[in-house]
């Protein structure tokens, strides 16, 4: 077994008695790692990722924000997160450094998270956007389209289609008469 083999090892045992029970920590395998800050549905929590190389602890472990988690954060801002990380990790090589990079990263979250602001990414907004159109009589105001009208028949189209569903049959029952009233009606007195 090879010195970074060992020293892993000896990482994953004390990773998995610090961590043990912590429902912000994931080991996705013996090499990945992840650490959630921030409660759910908050702007500004996010997911870090640290993946251990081959020769880890001697050179850095991959580190990214690219989990589905992390879908709200703005680009600039995992980029800062990312470079920040790794800028730790740089100063620790040769050492086990994933409890001392998750630490520090819970220590900095509000500096690491500053330029996260409140509004939605680009693309939520553009798609806002394109489903609004801006007319430009009064004042410029947004206004919603309006849906396709349907006429009387084609209602009637739609719902006689619904009714008969898909195969071109109708539901067992549909024509039968009220049967109280029907032998109410023809009941001798």
């Amino acid at each position: 077994m090879t010195m970074s083999a060992e020293m892993q090892a000896e990482e994953l045992e004390v990773l998995r008695s610090i961590y043990e029970g912590d429902p912000s920590y994931i080991e996705v395998d013996e090499k990945t790692f992840q650490y959630k800050y921030g409660e759910d549905g908050d702007i500004k929590s996010f997911l870090v990722e640290v993946k251990w190389t081959e020769n880890y602890p001697d050179e850095l472990p991959n580190i990214n924000l690219d989990a589905f988690y992390n879908k709200h954060i703005l680009p600039a801002v995992k980029e800062h997160v990312v470079d920040q990380v790794r800028q730790q990790a740089d100063t620790m090589l040769g050492m086990s450094m994933t409890f001392t990079l998750f630490e520090w990263v819970k220590e900095s979250v509000a500096e690491l998270m500053a330029e996260q602001t409140a509004a939605p990414p680009v693309s939520q907004a553009t798609e806002e956007v394109e489903q609004l159109t801006i007319t430009q009589e009064g004042g410029g105001g947004i206004k919603k389209e309006k849906k396709e009208q349907l006429s009387k028949q084609q209602k009637r189209r739609a719902w006689d289609r619904a009714q008969v569903g898909g195969g071109g049959e109708r539901a067992r029952g549909w024509d039968w008469v009220d049967i109280i009233r029907h032998l109410s009606q023809t009941a001798p007195s």
